[in-house]
C-alpha cells in the first residue's frame, strides 16, 4: 500500500535560540545548616556586643546574621519530575532538574516547569477530508517538556502553543486523506489510522520542537462523517459492501461451474455439446448467484423442445 496524498510541506518555524543547560547548584542541606549556624552565631555575637558595649562585635554579628539570611534565600525545593529555570538579572543561567533541596544563587529568580508526561485531547472539529467531505475528528496527544529553556523563552505559553499546534496538525492531516477509500493503494483515515497517526506524530513533533516539547504518542479519538452527510455516506458504504459481496459471489460461482464441467468431462458422466454446456452454466449461475431460494423445474421433454 502506498501513500498517494501530497507530501506535507515542512513546518517552517524559527530556529530556537535557547538550549537548556545545567545550572550551578550545591546540596541544600549542608548549606542550610551553615546558614542557620551563621544566623544563630551572628545573633549571639551581636547580643554579646550589645551587652559588652562593643560596637565591633555588634557590627560583626549583624554582618554574619545577614550572610546567613542571604544564604537561606538561595535554598529551593525541586519536586520530582519538575525543573527550575533560573534567571539572573533577566539572563538565563541554567536549569535545575535534580530533585530535593538545592542551593542556587540567591539573586536569581526561579520558575517552576513541570516535566511530567501530559495528555492533550482536542475538541471534536469539523474539517473537510481530501475529497471535500465534511468529517468530525478529534485526537489525543501525549507530550512532555524536553527542553525547559525553549519551553519558557521561545514561546509565550508552551501549553497553549501545544494545544494550538495540535489542532492545526490534526486539521492538516485530515485534509490530506479521504475518510474512506475505494482503492486498495490509497490510504484512508478510517482504514489506515495507525499509519496516519504516525505521520501526525512526526508533523506535531516538527511543529512543537521550537517549544522544547517531545511528542510521545498521538491517536484519533473520534472519527466520523459530519451529521449532515452521515446518512448519505452510510447508504454509499452499504451499496459498496453489497457490490463487493456480489463480486465475490460471482467469482466463486464461476469457479464452481468450471470445476463442475471439468469433473463431468473427466469422469465421463455425460457428454454435453456447447449448447447444453451453455444451458448448464446458465442454470448453475442462477442457482449460485440468486439471493433467494430457487424453485426446481422438471423438464419432461428435451432441451430442444
Amino acid at each position: 500500500m502506498t501513500d498517494t496524498a501530497t507530501p506535507a510541506p515542512g513546518v517552517d518555524l524559527p530556529e530556537p535560540v535557547f538550549r537548556e543547560r545545567a545550572a550551578f547548584t550545591l546540596p541544600g542541606i549542608p548549606v542550610a545548616l551553615v546558614a542557620l549556624t551563621a544566623l544563630v552565631g551572628g545573633v549571639l555575637l551581636a547580643l554579646s556586643g550589645i551587652g559588652g558595649a562593643s560596637p565591633g562585635a555588634v557590627a560583626a554579628g549583624a554582618v554574619l546574621a545577614a550572610a546567613g539570611i542571604a544564604a537561606g534565600f538561595g535554598l529551593t525545593v525541586v519536586a520530582p519530575n519538575e525543573a527550575r529555570v533560573l534567571l539572573f538579572l533577566g539572563r538565563y543561567t541554567g536549569t535545575v532538574r535534580r530533585d530535593g533541596l538545592r542551593w542556587v544563587n540567591p539573586l536569581t529568580t526561579r520558575q517552576a516547569v513541570s516535566t511530567r508526561i501530559r495528555n492533550h485531547e482536542t475538541s471534536v472539529m469539523k474539517v473537510n477530508d481530501a475529497e471535500g467531505n465534511p468529517i468530525d475528528i478529534a485526537a489525543v496527544v501525549v507530550w512532555q517538556v524536553e527542553d525547559t529553556a525553549r519551553a519558557v523563552f521561545e514561546v509565550d505559553d508552551f501549553t497553549e502553543f501545544v494545544s494550538t499546534q495540535t489542532e492545526a496538525g490534526v486539521r492538516h492531516i485530515a485534509n490530506r486523506y479521504p475518510y474512506d477509500s475505494h482503492q486498495a493503494e490509497t490510504l484512508s483515515l478510517r482504514d489506515n489510522a495507525e499509519v496516519i497517526t504516525e505521520q501526525l506524530s512526526k508533523e506535531l513533533a516538527d511543529r512543537v520542537n521550537a517549544a522544547g516539547v517531545r511528542i510521545v504518542e498521538s491517536r484519533f479519538t473520534h472519527l466520523a462523517y459530519a451529521q449532515e452527510i452521515a446518512q448519505a455516506m452510510l447508504q454509499r458504504q452499504q451499496a459498496g459492501a453489497i457490490v463487493a459481496a456480489r463480486r465475490m459471489i460471482v467469482d466463486n460461482a464461476v469457479g464452481m461451474v468450471d470445476m463442475a464441467l471439468q469433473r463431468l468431462a473427466e469422469e465421463d458422466v455425460v457428454e454435453l455439446d456447447e449448447e447444453r454446456k451453455a444451458a448448464m452454466v446458465s442454470n448453475l449461475l442462477v442457482v449460485l448467484c440468486a439471493d433467494r431460494p430457487t424453485s426446481p423445474v422438471v423438464n419432461t421433454g428435451s432441451l430442444y423442445q
